[in-house]
This record gives structure tokens, C-alpha cells and sequence, in this order.
């Protein structure tokens, strides 16, 4: 199934693994929020978790058709993703995105924190303010 993906990390235009993965392979990326999730800090790295109420901030990239099978498997082993696997860190799935522009719904492909990741997070993470990692505005749990 050939989808756009929603980057909300490093792989964000000016971000560190933009331009070594995605520049001229893709045909357009343009703003989007995902809801019902909200974004923890990882080391280097965000992940995103599914969260009724929350929004995360990132881009919808289309790939060039011609780029999208090898880019496909380029970033599942970026995101240490592999089906099934239960050492997985994030898991590729398929969620409805916001495109900013006209507020239209797409269909994307999104990189989530794998369960245990998940369950670790929401215990004891540190989350993104404002679901936006591009500004690293952290807002910090309060202390037991």
C-alpha cells in the first residue's frame, strides 16, 4: 500500500536525518498534526503515543514512486521496525493525518512507540510540549 508517511522527528525538513534519507525523493511535504497522540522525548528522538485529546506537529511526505519501495525499507530499519518483531521500538502503522493547508484528512503512514515503549513512556516520560519537537518545549511530569 503506497502511502505518504508522517515525519515528526529527525526526519523533518532542517532536522538531522531530513536531508540523509528523504531530500530528492519525495514529490511534495507540507505541514500536518496528527491527533490522538501526544510526543515524548527519546534519546535524540521523539516517539510518538496514541492519546485521545492530544496533537503531534510534523510534516506529510509523499515519495517519489520510483524511490518508495527502498525508502519504505530504509526507514522501518531507521525506526528499528520490523513486523512482528517484539524488540520493535516504534511500530508502522496506518492513521488518519491533518494537512494544514485545506484541513484535509489523509491516510499516512506513522512511526508509533512500540507498546512496551509506550507503557514505559506514559509511566515515567518526559513529554513535548505542545506535541512539537521541532521546538523541544518539554513539559515536565510533577514529581510523585
Amino acid at each position: 500500500m503506497i502511502l505518504p508517511f508522517f515525519v515528526y522527528g529527525t526526519l523533518r525538513p532542517g532536522e538531522v536525518n531530513h536531508d540523509r534519507f528523504l531530500r530528492g525523493r519525495t514529490l511534495a511535504e507540507e505541514p500536518g498534526r496528527l491527533p490522538g497522540a501526544v510526543l515524548y522525548e527519546g534519546p535524540g528522538y521523539p516517539y510518538a503515543v496514541e492519546q485521545p485529546g492530544g496533537a503531534v506537529s510534523g510534516e506529510l511526505v509523499t515519495a517519489r514512486e520510483t524511490e518508495y519501495p527502498a525508502l519504505l525499507a530504509e526507514l522501518d530499519r531507521l525506526e528499528d521496525y520490523a513486523p512482528g518483531d517484539p524488540r520493535n521500538l516504534y511500530e508502522r502503522v496506518v492513521r488518519r493525518v491533518v494537512r494544514e493547508r485545506d484541513g484535509a484528512e489523509v491516510r499516512a503512514w506513522v512511526y508509533l512507540a512500540a507498546p512496551a515503549v509506550a507503557a514505559r513512556l506514559r509511566a515515567r516520560g518526559e513529554l513535548v510540549a505542545g506535541g512539537d519537537w521541532r521546538g523541544r518545549g518539554r513539559a515536565r511530569r510533577p514529581s510523585p
